[in-house]
């Protein structure tokens, strides 16, 4: 009897460490098999992908593609891919089709997304998207993307989820925003070439939870020029206290 007890109870661990949500490294990558100088078009895609809490991890990990698909984006909608590789084929495909149609114009498409675990915790599960997509202009665009969840449902939290009162923590910000690049309290916003709408101070699309306190980022074009490049301000979580429903 002590044996099977003991065998049960171990069986019981085993299957409890099985259904941990764990992380995986992927990478998917393509490149266009027409002729090329430099600059060849291609599309490399690293992620951490979600495992062994299948219905934490399969929510978790739809949200990511699904943001995936935002970011790799040609034309009017995004690709009807419904997985990685399909994604990276799908890119290249359609650089592929415009070149056929126009072989003169020789452009270098391409698109590199790295995904990482920027936070956990037993309460916030962040991950965090580095991203460069290039498929012509003057330059590409780089950027960063955030995305919070629940680490016990694997449910994506949005960005007004995150604070006890978004307005109060906004009026809080400001002050932390103008300190960080001076810009004094009865000064203009926009005064050292930001470009704040209406010259009101607005709350970034990106938040991070860091190990060394709550970032807010703002990408490039968000509130400055391509020139200006993305601003960002690291608030301590002793003082986001008061603001943070939880961390």
């Amino acid at each position: 009897m002590k044996h099977f007890l003991t065998f049960t109870l171990l069986a019981l661990l085993m299957a409890s460490c099985n259904n941990e949500l764990t992380f995986e490294e992927k990478s998917y990558s393509k490149k266009s098999d027409l002729p090329c100088d430099k600059d060849c078009p291609h599309i490399d895609i690293k992620i951490p992908v979600a495992k062994n809490a299948p219905i934490v991890a399969d929510s978790i990990n739809k949200k990511v593609f699904a943001t995936m698909k935002e970011i790799v984006f040609v034309g009017e909608k995004p690709f009807p891919s419904t997985d990685y590789n399909g994604l990276t084929t799908a890119f290249i495909n359609s650089y592929e089709d415009i070149q056929k149609k126009e072989p003169s114009e020789k452009i270098g498409w391409e698109a590199e997304i790295t995904g990482r675990i920027a936070y956990q915790s037993e309460n916030i599960l962040n991950i965090g998207l580095k991203l460069h997509t290039f498929t012509g202009g003057a330059h590409g665009y780089s950027g960063e993307r955030s995305l919070i969840f629940d680490p016990e449902t694997g449910k994506n939290i949005p960005n007004e989820k995150l604070f006890k009162d978004v307005g109060v923590f906004e009026a809080f910000a400001e002050k932390k925003f103008r300190k960080a690049y001076n810009i004094p309290e009865a000064t203009s916003l926009n005064a050292t070439g930001l470009m704040f709408e209406d010259e009101h101070f607005v709350l970034p699309q990106t938040f991070f939870f860091t190990d060394k306190g709550f970032l807010l980022y703002y990408n490039v074009y968000e509130i400055a020029s391509y020139a200006e490049g993305p601003k960002q301000v690291l608030i301590p979580y002793a003082e986001m206290t008061p603001y943070l429903i939880t961390k």
